[in-house]
This record gives C-alpha cells, sequence and structure tokens, in this order.
C-alpha cells in the first residue's frame, strides 16, 4: 500500500480511505461483519478511516469504535463529517459554532476516542458565516479535541474565499477536500483539483465507483437490480433507473469503460480505483465496501498502474473534466448555485 502526505498536515495517509459509509443499518447491518471488514482492511495496510455522525444515525461511528477499541486507535488516521441533519432538531446540522462544538462531543463519544485527526464539514453551510465555522474548527485544534479539520463538496471559488478569511482572521485554515471523483464524474479535475493542489490541500476523493455504476454490474444487456443495500434502493431509486434518459449516456460510459477494462485484463472496479489514485493532487480514494467481497475487490487495485494508452482510451470515453450526468456532481447537496436550474435564472 503507498503512503502519501495528507496535504501539509504532516501526517501520511494509505492512498486507499476506508469508507464506513456502509456500516450500520445503511448497508451492513451486522456489527461483527462490519469489525472484521475494518480489521481485513488495517491488516492490508489502509490507515485512514472515513466516517461520519449522520451514517446510519451514528450507528457506523459506534462500529468504527468497535474495531479500534483494544489498541488499534493509535495507528489510524481517522476521519469524521458532520452536517448534514443529525436527526429531526433544527440546530443538530450545519456549520454553526453551537453544533459543531455539541457535535463533535457526540462523534468523540460514539468513536470511543480522546481526538478526531480529521474533522471535515459535510456539506457546506450557506447559512453560517465561514467565519464562524473556521473560528470554532480553530478552538477545537486548540482544546485538542480534533488535529486538523477540513471539507466536502467545495467549490474552487469557496475553497478560496475559505483560505483567504482563514488567512484574514488568523483561524486555521482547511486542510482538506473531498469531493465525488470517478471515472463519470470528472468534473473536479477542471478547476478543484487545481486549487486544492495550489493550497496544499489534500483530497480525500469519494465514490469512486461513481455510486456503483462503476462495480461491474452494469453492462448492456444484463439485467441491472440497483444497490445491494436496500436503503440505498428506496433512497437513490432514481439514480439507478438505466431507462432514464439521464442515465442513459452512464450506461453507454460505463459498458465502454467495462470493455477498456476487460482488454487490459483488469476488473472495472481496479481500472476505476487505479484512475482515481492517480491524479497527482488525489491524496487518496474512499472505497466504501460492505461485504467482505466487496473489500477484497477494492484491495485488488493496490499496485496497478495504469498506461497511457488506457488513460488515453478513458480520456476518448470521458472527456476530463467531464462529468457524464451533472446531477452526480452532488450541487444539489453542496452549491445549489450550480444546479442547471439556478444558473440559467
Amino acid at each position: 500500500m503507498e503512503y502519501r502526505p495528507l496535504g501539509r498536515t504532516g501526517v501520511s495517509v494509505s492512498q486507499m480511505c476506508l469508507g464506513a459509509m456502509m456500516f450500520g443499518a445503511f448497508g451492513n447491518p451486522h456489527h461483527d461483519d462490519a469489525v472484521r471488514i475494518i480489521h481485513r482492511a488495517l491488516d492490508a495496510g489502509i490507515n485512514v478511516i472515513d466516517t461520519a455522525d449522520g451514517y446510519s444515525a451514528g450507528e457506523s461511528e459506534q462500529i468504527v469504535g468497535k474495531a479500534l477499541a483494544g489498541g488499534r486507535r493509535d495507528d489510524v488516521v481517522l476521519a469524521v463529517k458532520f452536517g448534514p441533519p443529525f436527526d429531526e432538531k433544527p440546530n443538530h446540522r450545519g456549520a454553526s459554532r453551537r453544533w459543531i462544538t455539541e457535535g463533535v462531543e457526540g462523534s468523540l463519544r460514539r468513536l470511543g476516542t480522546d481526538w478526531i485527526d480529521l474533522y471535515q464539514v459535510g456539506v457546506p453551510d450557506p447559512d453560517t458565516d465561514i467565519d464562524e465555522t473556521l473560528g470554532a474548527l480553530t478552538d477545537l485544534v486548540r482544546a485538542g479535541k480534533i488535529r486538523s479539520f477540513g471539507a466536502s463538496k467545495v467549490p474552487a471559488s469557496q475553497i478560496v474565499e475559505a483560505q483567504w478569511v482563514a488567512d484574514r482572521r488568523g483561524h486555521g485554515r482547511f486542510r482538506t477536500e473531498q469531493p465525488p471523483y470517478s471515472l463519470l464524474t470528472r468534473a473536479i479535475e477542471y478547476d478543484v483539483l487545481p486549487t486544492c493542489r495550489r493550497h496544499g490541500m489534500g483530497v480525500l476523493a469519494y465514490s469512486p465507483l461513481a455510486g456503483g455504476w462503476l462495480s461491474g454490474s452494469y453492462r448492456k444487456g444484463r439485467e441491472i437490480g440497483g444497490p445491494g443495500s436496500v436503503a440505498r434502493r428506496q433512497r437513490f431509486a432514481g439514480r439507478y433507473d438505466t431507462a432514464a434518459a439521464s442515465n442513459a449516456a452512464k450506461l453507454d460510459a460505463a459498458d465502454a469503460l467495462g470493455a477498456l477494462a476487460d482488454e487490459a485484463g483488469l476488473t472495472l472496479v481496479q481500472l476505476a480505483v487505479a484512475f482515481a489514485v492517480r491524479h497527482p493532487a488525489v491524496t487518496a480514494t474512499i472505497i466504501g465496501p460492505r461485504t467482505m467481497e466487496h473489500l477484497e475487490g477494492y484491495l485488488a487495485a493496490d499496485g496497478i498502474v495504469l498506461s497511457d494508452d488506457v488513460l488515453d482510451r478513458i480520456d476518448e470515453i470521458v472527456p476530463p473534466g467531464v462529468t457524464v450526468n451533472v446531477a452526480d456532481n452532488m450541487w444539489e447537496f453542496g452549491t445549489t448555485a450550480l444546479t442547471a436550474a439556478n444558473r440559467r435564472r
């Protein structure tokens, strides 16, 4: 497993990050099974785990805490996100000082740890001044509850704004960004990744399989059942409807990429993960296994280097900077001003 600097934090992390979204009711509800998957990932050399308070209403954090008990915690870089609604209470969400101060205590308790290595704003909060958010996170660093902080799904303009505010107000700055990035979702190559490099930020790119579209199951002529998790099928039903016009181009691209992987002697998962970790601005790609079989498929991509010929073929299928279905940029969660309806009005 290759290890890389996490921006300029001085911390080194594995090129694959174990994402814990699928541990709990949203994916794999069996705690002992999830713990075994985490231990297998750690034994394979992965040293960074990403979770969130909102993953299965804190259940994911509880599972990660169980897995790290008994001496595993010290060797793991623990990344935690907050921001999306944690429950029905109106102030248990967002990036206000009030919720940051309260939310971090809940995460520390569920994880069974005294500190979080990387605390991340899971989604931009348009209702909270960035100065308040940075100030609250800086205070958590000074209190020793977190080591550094970052953000997720932030456009380049807001990344720069946050850097300026931190400099002018004497706050700590965002050290990392967590955007979606895959063979089908390449919009961040246009400006987000260059901006992160310019500011020395680490990048933990998520969804290298584009929500399962690059798992190898989405090929023309095959029956497609959608995600294995019932909760995901219910929540994102429209995103897996291959009859929808918005997904037709994704199916075409996924099928072509699957054929390319076959020619290269790789699984599509290997091709997708190897691509995601190759970009010089990407520190690690977040893999999100639900089962041990999924994890082994991800780990099989370790050490694979794609040739220039394969990369050129990829660019012919999905050009650099292009996202096949714009909805996969997650702008509706991060930056609504960039959605099609708002850009034209």
